[in-house]
């Protein structure tokens, strides 16, 4: 593996916590490289931080902005900087919602600036941009691996839609100039120096004086946190070994929930976690999960050192020996601190009422669960006896179950259990009393099929492994469990020939292996097949009125550059989850063809998008053998007999009257 060495580095707000810590590492384990720090000294950045490094001969501090073209650019040529590592941004999500237009000025335009400094001068071997793991968005909280570099990104808030928006000018730089650019997205990180608006430092800073502890919502919100020395070795490697074009996720699967990290704070300080800790209104937008993928930056020798509980034992034993560290931040401390972002100081606008002198004798108040236990309509009545538990909160298809559930006033909670955890599914068994079960859960891959061919086993363990415990789990308590699958385990072949309308029946034997996806959804379904308790319902190619959703396969191949023009069955959910909720009241079990009758081309939907939505769009056509040079896993192409659930539901249209009426009638525009 081909290195790299620097000598001369800019590194941008490394008065910060991370930087500062990535910069004094730098300065002590290669002190012949030159380190000019450009920080313009916001409210969570501290000159102190870089204490050990400020004797330095290598080291310059520049008090700056990096929005600023002139002073980057004059720094860029007369430091001869060959390296840039751009940490400075504004991070703290609370403040984004309140303050948004400052985070697109310094994440997106201080980027911008950087890039068009480095595109002038040419000077610049490295570019490492630091972004965030909240640009993949919330991660699903059945899911067994975490959001990989090639992941789709799903910013959910202002903080990380800046991020995001900063890593394509990134990107795009990269591929239009030639700029030698790295990009890393990590997870939570904590330590001594971090400014306390973030949660661990304040818990601390909290306890410390015997206050209560503030949680969001229902504190069932799960993070990753790694400790900052491990997270500056990660850089360190990052800068040496990194690839030019890449991405590398820093992250640990280590996860805790907010829950978690406040009673082990409690416990360090000795406090009665029941007494001290108290749940307040959660933020806007609060993702209930981010879980990365961190194996490719192993491959480059990295490997988290320290662990939880070291590592808040010395935190913890680091801002005790340094209260004043920050001067006062009582306000910070607040449960939604709201800083207004202007250099040289600590600014609290003052908008959050709550008292930060509350005493750890109050009690603490429980606000609405991010979950919702039971939903009831009073028109719409049911049975009482009738409740869904359902699997796969942050799924498409789960997460339309819910608002299905709502709106028939069906009683319904999701699955906290991982589905390859039976003693966690067992749990949510017994609490929740379902009358059944609907597994929407399972790995399709980021952001295709083509991901499951290099990560097997974690695909078998989901799909295979998961999907018999839950299964299993659920005929020990006697529930008959909706389990969603795919019919993408069949091909044309002789007996059911494209255009022929033979379609191919539940009772038929998988022939479809091209992808690994397919082979384990093939493999579960003929093992299912010995549970007496399992609705298998096969999906196709997912279809929906939400034409901005883009795992819609209508917003797929609208957006393609070319597509294969070939008929298949598909699934429009607007029509077919309502009728999945009918088999379960129905108790219906066994396979079925979970689809709309017929067939529909490629080539028939996008004339419907072009005559309903867009009379400007066009398209170009390209063979399987062209597709094939540009997907690593070949896709199933097939007709699936939907008779069997049409006698069920005699109301059920066709794939193309399905389409004009629940997705293109709605969306209409021409």
């Amino acid at each position: 593996m081909a290195s790299y060495t620097p000598k001369n580095i800019l590194i941008t707000g490394a008065a910060g916590f991370i930087a500062s810590h990535v910069a004094n590492r730098l300065i002590r384990t290669y002190p012949h490289y030159k380190i000019v720090v450009l920080d313009k000294l916001d409210y969570c950045s501290n000159l102190k931080n870089l204490n050990p490094s400020k004797n330095s001969p290598s080291f310059k501090f520049v008090k700056g902005d990096i929005a600023s073209a002139d002073l980057v650019n004059h720094l860029l040529i007369t430091e001869g900087i060959d390296t840039i590592m751009h940490f400075a941004a504004q991070t703290h999500v609370d403040n984004s919602f309140g303050n948004s237009f400052e985070f697109t000025k310094n994440n997106i335009y201080g980027t911008h600036v950087l890039l068009e400094a480095c595109k002038v001068t040419g000077q610049v071997r490295r570019f490492i941009h630091v972004s965030t793991d909240e640009v993949y968005g919330e991660t699903d909280e059945d899911a067994l691996v975490g959001n990989h570099e090639a992941s789709q990104l799903l910013p959910t808030n202002p903080y990380s839609a800046t991020k995001a928006g900063a890593e394509m000018l990134v990107m795009a730089y990269g591929r239009s100039y030639g700029l030698p650019v790295i990009t890393t997205r990590g997870n939570n990180v904590y330590g001594p120096n971090q400014f306390p608006e973030k949660l661990i430092p304040k818990f601390i800073l909290l306890a410390m004086s015997g206050k209560v502890l503030p949680i969001h919502g229902d504190g069932s919100n799960v993070r990753s946190y790694l400790y900052c020395e491990d997270v500056a070795e990660a850089f360190e490697v990052i800068l040496h070994k990194g690839e030019v074009g890449h991405v590398y996720n820093i992250g640990t699967k280590k996860e805790r929930r907010v829950n978690d990290v406040a009673r082990d704070v409690c416990k360090l300080f000795g406090m009665d976690p029941e007494a001290s800790i108290k749940f307040v209104e959660n933020r806007p937008f609060n993702d209930q999960r981010y879980f990365l993928d961190d194996e490719k930056l192993k491959k480059l020798g990295w490997s988290e050192r320290t662990t939880w509980e070291e590592g808040l034992k010395k935190t913890m034993e680091w801002y005790t020996q340094n209260p004043e560290w920050w001067g006062d931040v009582s306000g910070a401390l607040l449960p939604h601190p709201r800083m207004l972002m202007m250099p040289g100081g600590r600014h609290f606008d003052g908008s959050d009422e709550i008292s930060s002198a509350a005493s750890a004798s109050d009690k603490p108040s429980q606000t609405h669960m991010v979950v919702p236990s039971t939903r009831s309509s009073t028109s719409t009545p049911q049975k009482p006896s009738l409740k869904f538990l359902i699997y796969g909160k942050t799924g498409w298809i789960g997460g339309l179950l819910g608002k299905l559930c709502e709106k028939q006033g069906i009683a319904y909670e999701y699955g906290k259990g991982r589905l390859e955890d039976r003693a966690s599914l067992l749990q949510d068994v017994m609490s929740v009393k379902p009358t059944h079960v609907f597994n929407s859960a399972g790995v399709t891959g980021r952001p295709n099929v083509d991901w499951c061919e290099s990560h097997k086993t974690e695909t078998i363990r989901a799909n295979v492994a998961g999907t018999l415990t839950l299964a299993d789990v659920c005929r020990e308590h006697g529930l008959l469990m909706m389990n969603f699958a795919t019919g993408c385990i069949f091909e044309y072949d002789e007996k059911h020939p494209e255009g022929s309308g033979v379609g191919f029946k539940e009772e038929d034997t998988p022939n479809f292996t091209g992808s690994f996806y397919s082979k384990t959804k093939a493999m579960v379904e003929e093992l299912l097949k010995e549970y007496d308790n399992v609705c298998t319902l096969r999906v196709r190619m997912p279809i929906s009125s939400d034409l901005n959703n883009p795992r819609n396969f209508i917003t797929k191949i609208s957006r393609y550059n070319k597509v294969v023009n070939i008929p298949n069955s598909m699934t429009v959910l607007d029509e077919l989850l309502p009728i999945s909720i009918e088999m379960a009241k129905r108790n219906l079990k066994g396979i079925w063809n979970f689809t709309n009758p017929g067939v529909v081309s490629h080539n028939e939907i996008l004339e419907m998008y072009r005559d309903y939505i867009n009379p400007e769009f066009k398209w170009a056509n390209f063979t399987l053998e062209e597709q094939a040079k540009v997907i690593v896993a070949p896709r199933s192409n097939n007709e699936m007999d939907a008779s069997k659930l049409k006698k069920e539901f005699p109301e059920l249209l066709s794939i193309k009257e399905s389409l004009i009426k629940y997705a293109f009638e709605p969306n209409k525009k021409t």
